[in-house]
């Protein structure tokens, strides 16, 4: 990762704010003093995105975090709530901030940027433990009151072990390369993920994170591309279950509008100097789908479906649950970037937090992602000290969580409601927000 240094920034008061008959949101955008080489649009994006092959540089292993600045104690009101005319406030999630990248990050610990990789082992130790451990147990009970629960079960520790192979994935596990890409490989290959292929793609996500046509997963369609597909398919894409199982067919594929293979080196998914690292992951893959074949030769195809395929489904719905819902469904519409509106502090404005009840530990916090998106370098274990510390900054920008009960089944309906609302964005325009198609 290119190296980035931050000066000491303090805050000012922002101007006063006018009611609504001024038609501008942000004439006099609030002044902190940077260094020159940062800028709220990260010019060099590489610095907070997942960890691509120079982002491994000796550089970016010394780099220190404990840069000494000074967190302002509280944010002035954002230029983006206007005071309408009965004098009630209004948010308007499409305007520009009134802080910088630079000041969420100044108050955030410095502690939290710290990686442990003895810390990021213990849970690779102990959830390796708890899938073999359920394995065992259902294949020794082998009755159909113990399978359906080892399938919930195991499908959702198949998915703490992406979520782990995630933090290698964006260099959050370890300052070590080695150490990162050996334990991606183990923990994603295992559940049928192409490590390398995945990674690189996933940074993409991050890098362009809110813009319609540049982000990675689960971006919207646009209008034309919409109103080009037969209704089958769009019925097919906003039906349950059917979107909750798009995940394998986005690997060999893409998504709708773009080509290319997670599992091809040649794909433009990748640059030259990348396909090395694709070969290798396609091959760590290649030697799980054979391992799986000869074991179904061993204990046969029905019980090997019973062990390994069905909780491999959970895990697939599980994964696509998670990530649809960091970026749709919320109460209020959020805001999707086009050109000159985009910059990487907007785009991450437009992540959600979500709360998984029981299932916030054991699939290690992931539903804590607005900071996540922002600062991917951050250890899964410091991402809910560190969204406390930058509410503040955020103010309306962070949306507040529903809390969950122990189990999180209120987000199937947050789910249901999405598909049936959020289903294309407009063609023009550089602020759009998702549209409703009456017929479907």
């Amino acid at each position: 990762m290119a190296s980035w240094v931050l000066s000491e920034c303090g805050l000012r008061p922002l101007p006063k704010i006018y009611p609504k008959p001024r038609t501008w949101f942000y004439s006099n955008p609030l002044k902190i003093k940077t260094s020159p080489v940062f800028s709220p649009v990260f010019s060099d994006l590489k610095s907070i995105s997942c960890c691509s092959k120079s982002s491994f540089s000796t550089n970016s292993r010394e780099r220190k975090w404990e840069v000494k600045v000074s967190a302002p104690s509280r944010v002035a009101p954002t230029p983006s709530i206007e005071e309408n005319i009965n004098g009630v406030d209004e948010f308007n999630p499409g305007a520009p901030p009134p802080f910088k990248l630079a000041d969420i990050k100044n108050a955030i610990p410095k502690h939290c940027w710290v990686k442990n990789p003895w810390r990021s082992m213990s849970y690779v130790v102990r959830d390796v433990a708890i899938v073999f451990g359920l394995a065992v147990t259902a294949a020794y009970f082998n009755n159909w009151i113990v399978w359906p629960l080892y399938w919930i079960a195991q499908g959702t520790m198949f998915w703490a072990l992406f979520v782990l192979g995630h933090d290698c994935g964006h260099g959050s596990f370890s300052n070590d390369p080695k150490l990162n890409s050996v334990a991606g490989h183990l923990l994603h290959s295992s559940i049928l993920v192409p490590y390398h292929g995945w990674r690189i793609s996933h940074r993409t996500h991050h890098q362009n994170h809110g813009h319609v046509e540049n982000d990675e997963s689960w971006h919207p369609l646009s209008e034309k591309l919409y109103n080009g597909m037969d209704f089958l398919s769009k019925k097919l894409r906003f039906t349950i279950p059917f979107p909750l199982l798009a995940y394998p067919i986005y690997l060999w594929t893409r998504s709708p509008g773009k080509s290319g293979s997670h599992y091809d080196p040649n794909s433009d998914l990748f640059t030259p100097n990348e396909k090395k690292d694709v070969i290798t992951s396609t091959a760590c893959w290649s030697a799980m789908v054979a391992s799986l074949v000869g074991l179904s030769f061993v204990m046969g195809p029905i019980q090997l479906l019973k062990l390994y395929g069905i909780p491999y489904v959970i895990f697939v719905m599980w994964l696509d649950l998670v990530t649809y819902l960091h970026h749709h469904g919320h109460d209020d519409k959020l805001p999707w970037y086009r050109g000159e509106e985009w910059s990487y502090l907007r785009g991450g404005l437009t992540t959600l937090d979500r709360d998984y009840g029981w299932i916030n530990n054991i699939h290690h916090d992931i539903g804590t992602h607005v900071i996540h998106h922002l600062f991917p370098q951050i250890p899964h274990y410091h991402l809910i000290e560190a969204t406390e510390a930058a509410k503040p900054v955020l103010g309306k920008y962070y949306r507040e969580p529903k809390k969950s009960g122990p189990l999180p089944f209120y987000l199937l309906g947050v789910l249901l409601n999405s598909f049936k609302k959020d289903h294309f964005v407009s063609d023009t325009g550089d602020v759009v927000y998702y549209q409703t198609d009456p017929d479907l």
